[in-house]
């Protein structure tokens, strides 16, 4: 019945109302960022966390600057394609890069993006290779304060570099780094016994974060740990405040045997540190915190024990995945060079399904008109295609509804008192008529998905980082720069950041004129009689205006144009069908109460 339908309309609104401020304003808290000192931090403990002696950590630095920090080792420099920085001889860190083809803003000439950076430093993030000696046992091995000795000056795609550190007790390690051109490096160690006693010991890799890393703060995206430790293991994902809940604030994966493939490391929004063992090597993955002034966290990959004999010599291979999170890239590492479920690294979301074929057909009709926004357009004109059929049904639903609105208010009057008896006799009308009360939820039911999934595609996907439109949209994944508040720019404020209700001032250009089409859309129809429907349909176009004013600028645009089109559609259909279209009476009778 029309009152059925109203009030599914009202439940899936509010339902997405839900939905939506949950995501944005309550499950979305910024992770508060820990005050860095720049004194002399507390020193830490060396962990050996379990019998076998598990990885550890050094003592935490002075802070210092980042140029401070970089001129702590000798360095050797490195040149690729898409990353540039250097290697620290010291530790033999992979401590200092910087992605070449991202920028910290839309203008071309800001700083590059900064992904790893030494000790120290502010917001340092670096990988390590190292060996840990069995418990109890003293052994000279690779750590954080080991001096390498590099055959050359420069690491590119074409000229490795490799390091040689002898601990002067038989034991010789020489490592040799490589790049490709994107975000992949490798890392073999051969390690040969020159003395006269057999050595055990445990390869450990390692990445290390120092101070709280900043996130984007969002509930519907993952940052923090993750991992896939095992081949065939599903990935495993912790924030940095859950990592807290742990015992001993570590986790250890598997608890009780070793895994086999995988890997593990750090996620951001759009960048991320992969540690990739040999697929044939035992190893544990940890995830752990060392709480402290300024709290560490560390991802490693600890191998099972190796036993090298006199004048044997083993070689163990470990890669790295350092950048950006193109899913193109991520797709090649996985599937041709065999690094399963690294495409995991990028947060799908529970859509995958419909998020990955949409970012799939966005990438390829972009190919065809080079703009984002444009092909977000296009988009939106498939899916009112594929869904024609149903809208076109369920339109044709509603305006059979209006014919029979006088026999349904004759059977109201009919049966006042019996509200059963008035529920009968309409739904056998409606049978009677082949009318379906609920088909007109249909299509905005089957959207939903779809607009969760493009909302995950502006989010999540780096190749949607700063698309321009036109205009003033510069960046399609950001909100709309613009602010009624602050008169569109006439005033030299930020309401944003004001404390307490700034997140609710995001109220640009698009998420108006979003907020007319979609009121308009509501005036298609007639206004329900009810008062508290009619109030709820009223401010529902408000409602999802402030809420979406600080959702990327290409979801906006999506929701503007989908309502623009659905306006349409339901315009051509009704009349089609002979049915008067509501809306410029609404619009009468809402300026002429408005003038009254």
């Amino acid at each position: 019945m029309q009152q059925d339908s109203r009030n599914l309309l009202i439940a899936m609104g509010l339902s997405l109302l839900v939905i939506l401020g949950w995501n944005h304003f309550y499950g979305a808290p910024k992770v508060e960022q820990a005050r860095q000192t720049l004194n002399q931090l507390n020193q830490m403990e060396t962990a050996n966390r379990n019998a076998a002696g598990a990885p550890g950590l050094a003592a935490a630095p002075q802070q210092m600057s980042r140029e401070e920090a970089l001129a702590e080792s000798k360095r050797i420099a490195l040149e690729t394609p898409s990353l540039f920085g250097s290697i620290a001889l010291k530790g033999a860190r992979i401590d200092d890069l910087s992605l070449r083809d991202y920028h910290e803003t839309t203008d071309p000439k800001s700083a590059n993006i900064v992904l790893l950076s030494p000790s120290g430093a502010p917001d340092a993030y670096f990988v390590e290779f190292n060996y840990v000696a069995p418990h109890g046992v003293t052994l000279n091995l690779p750590g954080a304060e080991t001096l390498w000795t590099p055959d050359g000056d420069k690491l590119t795609p074409a000229t490795p570099v490799t390091l040689t550190f002898d601990n002067g007790g038989g034991l010789v390690f020489k490592r040799k780094v490589s790049v490709d051109d994107h975000y992949l490096f490798t890392v073999v160690d051969t390690i040969e016994n020159r003395g006269t006693g057999a050595v055990t010991f445990f390869p450990n890799a390692s990445a290390t974060r120092q101070g709280m890393p900043k996130t984007s703060g969002y509930a519907v995206l993952h940052e923090g740990f993750i991992g896939v430790v095992g081949a065939d293991a599903p990935s495993t994902e912790l924030t940095y405040k859950a990592i807290e809940k742990e015992t001993n604030n570590a986790k250890v994966m598997p608890a009780d045997s070793f895994a086999q493939g995988g890997w593990l490391g750090f996620t951001d929004k759009y960048w991320a540190t992969a540690i990739i063992p040999d697929a044939a090597e035992n190893y544990k993955g940890w995830f752990r915190e060392f709480p402290g002034a300024l709290p560490q966290f560390q991802a490693d990959v600890f191998g099972e024990a190796k036993t090298l004999a006199p004048g044997e010599n083993m070689v163990l291979t470990t890669r790295l995945f350092a950048g950006a999170k193109q899913s193109k890239i991520l797709d090649y590492y996985q599937n041709d060079l065999g690094i399963k479920k690294l495409d995991m690294l990028i947060d799908w979301g529970y859509f995958h399904f419909i998020t990955r074929p949409m970012f799939w057909l966005l990438e390829e009709i972009y190919k065809l008109v080079g703009n984002f926004g444009v092909a977000i357009l296009m988009i939106t004109l498939i899916v009112k295609g594929l869904f024609f059929p149903l809208a076109n049904r369920s339109y044709l639903s509603m305006a059979r509804m209006k014919e029979v609105q006088p026999k349904i208010k004759a059977l109201q009057e009919l049966y006042p008192d019996d509200k059963m008896k008035q529920q009968q006799e309409i739904m056998e009308l409606y049978r009677k008529e082949k009318i379906n009360p609920v088909s007109g939820c249909l299509p905005m039911l089957l959207q939903i998905p779809v607009f969760f999934s493009l909302y995950k595609v502006l989010f999540v996907a780096i190749e949607m980082r700063q698309a321009p439109f036109f205009g003033w949209i510069r960046d399609l994944s950001a909100p709309d720069p613009t602010n009624i508040f602050n008169l569109f720019g006439l005033l030299p404020i930020d309401p944003t950041q004001f404390p307490v209700f700034g997140h609710l001032l995001h109220l640009g250009i698009w998420p108006l004129i979003m907020g007319v089409s979609m009121w308009v859309q509501m005036k298609m129809n007639p206004e329900p009689t009810d008062p508290v429907q009619k109030t709820m349909f009223a401010w529902m176009p408000v409602i999802f205006t402030f809420m979406l004013g600080s959702f990327p600028a290409g979801l906006v645009i999506y929701w503007t144009w989908n309502n623009t089109l659905s306006v349409a559609q339901q315009t051509l259909i009704m009349k089609k069908a002979g049915v008067k279209v509501e809306l410029f009476d609404n619009l009468r009778k809402t300026f002429s109460r408005k003038t009254a």
